[in-house]
């Protein structure tokens, strides 16, 4: 496994629930191929999060998680720059749950703003659970239980993630205060030898006494590259130095994604709901026939007509997939009804086609090698199980929850 540990830790999730399309390519794993070289990231299986929607229909949540490791896996996702689990097979994401739940207030959990709006859009089903109330928190604890600093989201997740700040900062402020702490932290510092102890303790000083942000800059990579400190020393001597109680869980910040621009077959947004999308495994026949089945600008009743780009929903796949050569080409044939429909969609299927190609090839590969994926999964599921316990014992401890 690569370390990236120095830029930080990324952590991603996303729900089963069917093959992966063009429309999850272009607004996440995209993204992931992007920040996996550029820090350590742990993306999960989030099976827990799709049973508080899909829970009276969990076979479709069985059927879905393979199918999604191997997409991954096929857009290039790799295993041996990110981890790769599946949420209920690191069962400390729900104790932590549980136990952020005993601290955390109804009405924080109330006010996000998907509650509301995803009860509206799914009226279908009986959202009115605790484990749809929950889920905000579900997803505060699979960030926290890594410690993570980024969390790529578009803007409609911000909430979420400020959501986690607000439980870590109240969990921080409940059970950091640990007594002789000050005391404990000096010790620590101690640990990194007289020079960095000295170092330490004037940016300390610099940072709380002159409001020096750069000192506090510098404080905290000295501790990052201290490699004799234990987890609970290096989270104390994060606290002393920014002159609050012991960090136990650290606050993560959004890191913002851009939207997908990946319209869907009929120009709304692509979704299996919509029944308008193009799977990463689409055979090139099918693809070829979605695509030049397309609904186009209406007024283009026959070929002889002059048509308006902005009002066809092939246009916007021209802006995901075609340069401003073949652009200008299409709006100067569309709108002198120089080129007829089909001709206009040719450009865009050779580029879908040719795209989906390689990923379609690395499916294949590791759907006749089934035994390989697991193997993939079981080696993240181990590393998520050894850091998300080192986290939740920290937890435990700061609670009172150890007994032995």
């Amino acid at each position: 496994m690569s370390s990236h540990s120095n830029q930080g830790r990324v952590l991603s999730g996303m729900r089963p629930t069917g093959r992966l399309h063009l429309g999850h390519y272009h607004g996440v794993l995209k993204n992931w191929l992007k920040l996996q070289h550029e820090y350590e990231c742990f993306f999960f299986v989030a099976d827990w999060h799709a049973l508080t929607t899909h829970y009276e229909d969990p076979h479709l949540i069985a059927e879905s998680v393979w199918d999604m490791v191997v997409d991954w896996l096929a857009a290039g996702i790799n295993p041996g720059s990110a981890n790769l689990f599946i949420q209920s097979h690191v069962p400390e994401h729900a104790e932590l749950h549980l136990l952020l739940s005993m601290v955390t207030p109804l009405g924080w959990l109330e006010r996000v703003p998907s509650y509301k709006d995803q009860q509206e859009k799914l009226r279908e089903k009986d959202l009115a659970t605790y484990g749809f109330l929950g889920y905000p928190l579900l997803q505060s604890a699979d960030i926290l239980i890594y410690k993570a600093t980024q969390v790529p989201v578009g803007e409609d997740q911000v909430a979420h993630v400020e959501l986690t700040r607000e439980i870590a900062r109240r969990f921080n402020h409940l059970y950091g205060r640990e007594p002789d702490f000050e005391e404990k932290a000096r010790t620590a510092a101690k640990k990194m030898g007289k020079k960095n102890a000295r170092l330490y303790t004037d940016l300390r000083k610099r940072y709380q006494e002159q409001g020096d942000h750069e000192a506090l800059d510098i404080g905290r990579a000295l501790l990052e590259g201290q490699q004799n400190l234990t987890l609970g020393d290096r989270e104390r001597l994060f606290g002393y130095l920014e002159g609050s109680s012991r960090i136990i869980l650290a606050e993560p910040d959004a890191l913002l994604t851009p939207a997908s621009k990946m319209p869907g077959l009929d120009g709304q947004k692509m979704s299996k709901s919509y029944e308008n999308t193009i799977s990463l495994r689409e055979d090139p026949e099918v693809i070829q026939q979605k695509l030049r089945t397309m609904p186009t600008d209406p007024a283009r009743v026959r070929r002889t007509d002059a048509g308006n780009p902005e009002k066809c929903p092939v246009w916007q796949l021209h802006q995901v997939y075609s340069d401003d050569e073949v652009r200008a080409w299409v709006q100067e044939g569309c709108t002198t009804a120089g080129i007829g429909c089909l001709d206009c969609k040719q450009p865009v299927i050779d580029a879908v086609v040719g795209e989906l190609a390689p990923i379609r090839e690395r499916a294949q590969v590791f759907e006749s090698d089934t035994a390989r994926v697991r193997k993939i999964i079981d080696e993240g599921c181990e590393t998520a199980r050894s850091i998300s316990r080192d986290t939740l014992e920290e937890v435990r401890q700061a609670m009172g929850l150890q007994y032995g």
